[in-house]
């Protein structure tokens, strides 16, 4: 069986990292946590793994390719 990596719940990284929701949000801004990725129209998660890493070393963490930004309209990165 492969060895897949879990979506997870904003309720399950907040009680993972300690961190307030609002303090998420401006680390992810900021490029210090992981970003999230869409599950559904209105909902959205975390890779386990990366969140992992943020909790391992929360001072180094650095994204290198947790969650590629999704392609906007120009088709380079966000936008």
């Amino acid at each position: 069986m492969p060895n897949t990596d879990r979506i997870i719940r904003l309720k399950t990284v907040l009680d993972r990292t300690g961190l307030s929701r609002s303090t998420i949000y401006r680390k992810i801004a900021e490029g210090t946590f992981p970003r999230q990725v869409p599950i559904s129209v209105h909902g959205a998660g975390w890779h386990e793994s990366a969140v992992n890493r943020w909790v391992a070393d929360p001072a180094a963490y650095r994204p290198d390719n947790d969650n590629p930004p999704s392609l906007g309209k120009s088709g380079h990165g966000e936008g």
